[in-house]
């Protein structure tokens, strides 16, 4: 089941959407709306992993690394002696 949903975009992203959708032999509705689906799913993911991860933060048992750590380990790849990740 689908909806109706009324966008207004400026006009050169709609002639760039005319040619895409003649280049691929899709409809602008179709290709529209797999770029609306893709764009949530990808954001809804990344809301819902922010959220479980501040309420771990939140949490009294809650550890936390220093970035100078992090830092300092990540600035190591690569080097002939590679630091152990912090704990």
């Amino acid at each position: 089941m689908s909806t109706t949903l009324t966008i207004r975009i400026d006009e050169q992203t709609k002639k760039k959407l005319d040619h895409l959708a003649a280049a691929t032999a899709r409809s602008k509705s179709y290709l529209v709306s797999s770029a609306i689906k893709g764009f949530v799913e990808v954001n809804e993911w990344q809301i819902q992993a922010i959220k479980g991860a501040v309420k771990k933060a939140d949490r009294p048992d809650a550890k936390f690394i220093d970035h100078e750590e992090v830092a300092a380990w990540l600035d190591s790849w690569g080097a002939k002696n590679k630091k152990k990740p912090p704990r």
